[in-house]
């Protein structure tokens, strides 16, 4: 008897759903999509619980006749591509054509849409990928989409969603996305009937930045515009040096006016910014690659997140230039020196490399003959004075003459990369005794065995995030109130995450209050939090402390924010410290937890053994 099977059209439509439709989001993304190819210049998303009970698209789109609102919900139905040849040239958004019929067979669906010159709108009832009514409805012109009770019939899948908090963020990041893609599009989306995200219509970028990150964001930004149309086309704005963030999570990349995550992207823009910004610290952007059709395919992945350019080397280079020009422009950055040298020389007039400048003709008047060149004496040897070097000058050449000699010839000095280790916790006496500052950022100690080398910032960051977290323990906060309240604007994916992080902020000597729309005010930040670093604190971890983290256990999220708290607090690198100041920095280190490593897990003491040193010397 035969083993295999085709398989019978629902279950094949729910194994796609598994590549399309992984969460709410994902739904929302092909919906707002297909709003977008269709093109709708209002669209509003509706969601519930998270998107889990309902999630509504709506548009104002062309909309489609009866036979087209059925036969959508076909797996492979689309109007976007009619043969092979149009896969090498995608125009449009979507294209696969098995969105509809993957999402109709895991949740309960009802289209209604109508299209101009129809009698009436039509509306179509799938539940859980079997048609269910097909009827006549009053719409006005273009398409909404209900998707009711995602994943009821496979709860399998129903239970791997994450909270309502975390889903809601992810919309809100999926609709900040494409409002950015999109500035000629209004974009409404309201959440459990609270509108969250409103933005008209904008003229350009800027004016779609403004409405959805507010003014201090704008004030941020440098103008990106480079690259060869050719091959990729770069515009849109990226953050000055000063305005840095600890993730990548405020980069918004688009190619083709697609939203992608591209890793190639990502690594072009951090090298714009190499020798700018410090490791482990990345720019805001908004980025969007132009490039011919042809240059790259979107064909890549199911749910379009990926794509792959067929000049890759190209337009990473182009990005990276685009950039640092960008930096260069408003005195950021030097300017490519070899950029300005070819520019200078094509400018230049070619000229021959034999030819030499014209001589100068002498007119002579005929009246006058032209009397004979005098007699040339020959030239007289000259005796140059030459004044005695003093003493400096001779020590000087003969040090230069010795390392010209014996520079190569000399074996360079072992490093001690591979002998100064992370001691362990135990190893470390009470009789540490500091002898100085390295660059300002290190101190230099020592004990019974040898050499300690002290990174003062993380080893300050350790002594606080053990402090922070027995206050927080033991239920008592120390707080300085600001005589002026500071006010600032969340982004949308920042508000969603606000409500839930304010009763642990407050826990550690914040007091937030949440104003009209995204707008918060600081009334009071914890006692050793320098004022200045509390807007930047609360704006880095409400993106850092992500989404999939606010699900996790409570005292994971205690430790991010004691954790970024105790980083922004901390003696910082560059900082020269008095004696005192390093013997009370050590002592309050050696009282931690773990004096070894600091709360993300960085070494903070290197050691050099007696021994070692010994036997560097040859000693033994």
């Amino acid at each position: 008897m035969s083993k295999i099977r085709v398989l019978a059209d629902h279950v094949a439509n729910q194994i796609a759903a598994g590549e399309v439709v992984e969460r709410p989001a994902s739904v929302a993304k092909e919906l707002v999509e297909n709003s977008i190819d269709a093109g709708a210049t209002r669209i509003t998303i509706e969601i519930e619980a998270g998107g889990r009970r309902l999630l509504k698209v709506s548009d104002d789109g062309e909309g489609m006749v009866r036979d087209d609102a059925v036969l959508a919900f076909e797996r492979h139905a689309t109007s976007k591509i009619r043969e092979t040849d149009d896969l090498a040239a995608i125009a449009t958004l979507g294209f696969r054509g098995e969105a509809l019929a993957s999402i109709a067979s895991v949740a309960k669906v009802e289209l209604t849409t109508f299209t101009e010159g129809a009698k009436a709108a039509t509306r179509v009832a799938i539940d859980g990928g079997r048609m269910r009514d097909v009827k006549d409805a009053a719409h006005p012109r273009g398409t909404t989409i209900a998707v009711r009770d995602l994943f009821f019939n496979i709860p399998a899948r129903r239970k791997f969603l994450r909270s309502e908090a975390t889903e809601t963020y992810h919309l809100t990041n999926l609709v900040t996305h494409y409002a950015l893609a999109h500035p000629e599009i209004a974009f409404t989306f309201v959440n459990n009937g609270r509108e969250t995200v409103r933005a008209a219509p904008a003229k350009d970028l800027r004016e779609r930045a403004y409405q959805i990150f507010g003014a201090e964001f704008l004030e941020n930004l440098l103008e990106v515009n480079g690259g060869d149309p050719a091959v990729a086309r770069v515009t849109g704005f990226v953050s000055a040096p000063r305005d840095r963030r600890t993730s990548r999570d405020s980069q918004y990349m688009f190619v083709n006016r697609r939203f992608v995550r591209d890793r190639t992207i990502g690594r072009s823009l951090s090298e714009g910014y190499r020798s700018i910004l410090p490791h482990g610290v990345y720019p805001a952007a908004l980025l969007f690659i132009e490039t011919p059709l042809e240059e790259v395919d979107v064909n890549v992945h199911p749910a379009k997140t990926e794509v792959r350019f067929r000049r890759q080397a190209a337009v990473a280079d182009a990005v990276r230039e685009a950039v640092k020009n960008a930096l260069a422009s408003t005195g950021y950055a030097p300017p490519d020196q070899t950029i300005s040298a070819t520019a200078s020389a094509s400018a230049a007039p070619s000229m021959p490399p034999s030819a030499s400048p014209p001589s100068v003709i002498e007119f002579i008047p005929p009246s006058m003959p032209a009397a004979p060149p005098p007699p040339v004496p020959p030239p007289q040897p000259r005796i140059d004075y030459i004044p005695e070097p003093s003493g400096d000058e001779i020590a000087r050449d003969i040090s230069a003459m010795i390392a010209q000699k014996s520079v190569q010839s000399v074996a360079p000095f072992n490093s001690a990369e591979k002998i100064a280790k992370i001691p362990e916790p135990e190893s470390l006496s009470k009789n540490i005794r500091p002898l100085g500052q390295l660059d300002e950022s290190f101190i230099i100690a020592t004990d019974e065995d040898g050499l300690l080398l002290i990174d003062q910032h993380v080893a300050h960051e350790r002594v606080l995030f053990d402090k922070y977290r027995a206050l927080e323990a033991e239920r008592r906060t120390e707080s300085q109130q600001l005589l002026v309240p500071e006010t600032f604007d969340l982004t949308p994916a920042q508000a969603a995450a606000f409500d839930d992080l304010v009763p642990e902020l407050e826990n550690y000597g914040f007091e937030l209050m949440r104003l009209s729309g995204r707008t918060v005010a600081i009334k009071a930040t914890p006692a050793d939090l320098p004022g200045g670093e509390a807007r930047n604190m609360l704006a880095e971890l409400l993106d850092t402390v992500d989404a999939e983290k606010k699900d996790s256990a409570r005292e994971t999220l205690r430790d991010e924010i004691a954790a970024s708290l105790a980083c922004h607090a901390a003696i910082k690198v560059n900082m020269p410290l008095a004696p005192e100041k390093m013997r009370w920095l050590i002592d309050r280190l050696m009282q931690t937890s773990s004096p070894t490593t600091c709360p993300h897990g960085r070494p903070v003491i290197l050691r050099l053994k007696t021994k070692d040193i010994l036997r560097g010397f040859h000693r033994i």
